[in-house]
């Protein structure tokens, strides 16, 4: 099962890469200005970046709990875009 949100954004590409670098540190990650991936332990995070919004894509493993993994990934990126968050996460399975 997978979690998808689209978040409204002018700045996508810019929070995809920072959240990548950021967790680049602890996790394997991949990453270009329009596509990332990131090895989290609850489960892969895929993110997407358009002119007009950030698609991030979360596949949580079984046992993960998914309202924290939500919350996790919400946080940062509303760290990182703070003069436009918080952001509007419409989680929805995808």
């Amino acid at each position: 099962m997978a979690i998808v949100a689209t978040v409204p954004t002018a700045h996508a590409s810019r929070y995809l890469q920072q959240l990548c670098k950021h967790w680049g540190h602890k996790f394997e990650t991949a990453f270009d200005a329009e596509e990332g991936w990131i090895g989290f332990p609850m489960g892969p995070i895929l993110l997407k970046a358009d002119a007009e919004a950030l698609t991030v894509r979360l596949e949580p493993k079984a046992d993960a709990d998914v309202g924290r993994f939500k919350q996790v990934v919400a946080e940062h990126l509303d760290r990182f875009a703070f003069r436009e968050a918080p952001l509007p996460f419409d989680w929805a399975e995808g």
